[in-house]
């Protein structure tokens, strides 16, 4: 058996980069719970009601089929997504995913080529490497605090782990609940003590989300999981990859099926940007926390990509330029 390994990274955006905002804070009961995951469901409706329907819907009619007005419906997506719900209906539709491929897709360097193996940038990030011994994986987590607590994201509700080195574990709940997220993140370290203290998670958490400072990740796993997860935190927000493209990243080309296995077993959702590996035929492929999470997640990335990419183009030379005559005939 290989040794399994500790990896540490600290996380913060990468200039420029447009991520969800508003501050974290722990969710303890029913109703905050609900309170807590009101955008997610307004864009899971949303996503049921667009898939639903054989052509565009309009704003009168998403809002009225969503028990909104109008202008709140407006006003929510705008602030969540950046663009308008008629725009945001474009990145919610099953051929989203197939446009991304074509037009976002990024070609992964391999570990050795990117030089991950050693210390080395990967984009905002700066990794360092630990060796843990065979026989400590074994023990399964035992000797391990891991402290959690439930908090706010622009995803719905999400369990936040993580011990004094950083975060461990991020699990979305909207689609699966408490319980079952609950279970499956303790199952992944059944010999560690866990003990509900979020206050010491909430900076991570903050910035996980866009907030300031950085976020610390403590992820622990075999080699070849470790080498995709770190393929996966290559991939830039707006963009996509392939299951295949990361066994290749990960020097396995013809391990995709393990590579799938470790996508998929990855602790730290959102962070560790799973959601961004497609299928080569354009399909979505799966999502541990629900296909609609991921499906919001590529969207919103997407739009506010898009609003980066108009906002560069208004703001450049050439671009203020051809602004310049509609401007003087508008007046």
């Amino acid at each position: 058996m290989s040794d399994p390994l500790i990896h540490s990274v600290s996380l913060s955006p990468q200039p420029g980069q447009d991520l969800p905002s508003g501050k974290p804070r722990e969710v303890s009961d029913a109703s905050e719970t609900r309170e807590s995951a009101y955008h997610y469901q307004v864009i899971k409706r949303a996503i049921d009601l667009i898939d639903q329907s054989s052509s565009p819907l309009s704003l009168n009619d998403l809002a009225a089929a969503i028990g909104m007005s109008p202008a709140h419906f407006q006003r929510l997506f705008s602030q969540w997504a950046g663009v308008s719900p008629k725009r945001y209906q474009q990145y919610l539709t099953l051929a989203h995913a197939k446009s991304l491929l074509r037009d976002r897709f990024t070609t992964l360097q391999t570990s050795e080529e990117a030089g991950l193996t050693s210390q080395g940038r990967l984009h905002d990030l700066f990794v360092t490497w630990e060796a843990m011994s065979p026989g400590e994986y074994a023990r399964k987590g035992a000797g391990l605090n891991i402290r959690y607590g439930w908090f706010d994201s622009p995803f719905g509700e999400v369990l936040a782990m993580g011990t004094g080195r950083g975060l461990c574990g991020l699990a979305f709940t909207g689609e699966v609940g408490r319980t079952a997220a609950m279970d499956d993140m303790r199952a992944r370290w059944p010999n560690a003590v866990f003990s509900h203290d979020p206050a010491p998670l909430a900076a991570w958490t903050h910035a996980a989300f866009g907030g300031p400072g950085q976020a610390k990740l403590f992820l622990i796993g075999a080699p070849l999981q470790i080498k995709v997860w770190e393929a996966l935190l290559a991939i830039p927000s707006g963009q996509v990859s392939t299951y295949s493209e990361l066994a290749r990243a990960a020097g396995a080309p013809r391990a995709v099926r393990a590579v799938g296995t470790a996508v998929g077993r990855n602790p730290v959702s959102w962070l560790v940007p799973c959601h961004r590996a497609l299928r080569k035929s354009g399909a979505l492929g799966g999502y541990h926390w629900g296909l609609p999470v991921k499906r919001a997640m590529l969207a919103w990335e997407g739009a506010r990509a898009d609003a980066r990419t108009e906002v560069q183009t208004d703001t450049s030379p050439e671009g203020a330029a051809n602004d310049t005559p509609a401007r003087a005939s508008a007046g």
